[in-house]
């Protein structure tokens, strides 16, 4: 699995989306009120709405188009609507350091 330093903690706004790409993976990563940080796909699968502008509200982001409202944790839309996003791993080390852990991703970071 390779992983990628894509910024420090305090980087990272609470409960607002920051936008981050690799190649032509683009990413929606939010920093929760409990201090973890989310990544999704930065495309809702309605009408391609970009999370990274959408509400966050107890581990959910809220499509900024049609209000869809998504679950942070594993990409599942919520009833009534349907569909998913895709989801990546992120952790926190020690000093603060956010990393994205990739499966067999040969791309330069961005």
């Amino acid at each position: 699995m390779e992983q990628y330093l894509i910024g420090h903690i305090t980087e990272f706004p609470e409960r607002r989306g920051k936008v981050f790409r690799m190649g032509e993976l683009e990413l929606a990563l939010f920093k929760l009120s409990d201090g973890t940080v989310k990544a999704v796909e930065n495309s809702c699968p309605h009408k391609q709405g970009k999370l990274s502008e959408g509400m966050v509200c107890d581990g959910h982001v809220y499509c900024p188009l049609h209000d869809w409202k998504i679950n942070l944790t594993n990409g599942i839309v919520q009833d009534p609507d349907e569909g998913c996003v895709r989801t990546f791993e992120i952790s926190v080390d020690g000093s603060g350091n956010v990393l994205l852990h990739l499966d067999g991703v040969k791309s330069k970071v961005s």
